[in-house]
């Protein structure tokens, strides 16, 4: 089963392309959700208020997917979808890749603009920092301070990272498990007596 993904580590450098006096500058971002595009894409045109094209295409999730693909004004599929390609090639989720493009007076035809476009993920995508993570099933645990020790034991046993505490009466942790460990994890500790454990909201 699946359990590790590929993504960015942290927005790219930008990149440039010319074609026939147009100018594309390329960009990636680490995306988690809709704001971050939204944010991403304000700044950029904010930066570049000059440029005439911002074409991109974003995807996220790691199970279920999500994804779009924009062509902000250039011909039918010549722009998001060739940058949507690049982000399938490399094998990245929750990104978001721009082309934003500055008109050098001599249109490039579909063809060009594919091409074009296609590069400006790929070489922006190469300058990019590709990191691994794994996908992580969060359970939220209750117990009391008797079973702090059984707890603990597994925890470290397990390589478990505690993600969230909660000491006041009674315990509450949230421990995040790969993806692949998380049905052995959940029968440890479902085994004690006393304690419960289900997934985390």
């Amino acid at each position: 089963m699946k359990d590790s993904y590929k993504t960015i580590g942290e927005t790219s450098e930008q990149t440039l392309i010319k074609n026939k006096n147009s100018k594309f500058y390329g960009y990636a971002f680490p995306v988690l959700n809709q704001d971050d595009i939204k944010l991403a894409l304000d700044c950029l045109k904010k930066k570049h208020h000059a440029a005439v094209h911002f074409c991109y295409a974003w995807q996220l999730g790691t199970e279920s997917i999500l994804f779009r693909a924009n062509d902000d004004g250039e011909p039918n599929n010549s722009a998001g979808m060739p940058i949507y390609g690049q982000i399938q090639a490399f094998d990245v989720t929750n990104i978001l890749i721009v082309s934003v493009r500055y008109f050098g007076g001599t249109k490039l035809g579909i063809g060009g603009l594919i091409q074009a476009y296609k590069n400006s993920a790929q070489i922006t995508l190469k300058s990019s920092i590709i990191i691994k993570k794994t996908i992580d099933v969060v359970y939220q645990i209750n117990f009391g301070y008797d079973l702090m020790n059984k707890v603990m034991r597994i925890v470290k046993e397990s390589n478990l990272k505690i993600t969230h505490k909660n000491l006041e009466l009674n315990c509450e942790f949230h421990v995040s498990v790969r993806k692949n460990d998380a049905k052995n994890v959940f029968e440890l500790f479902d085994s004690i007596f006393n304690l419960s454990i289900k997934k985390a909201l």
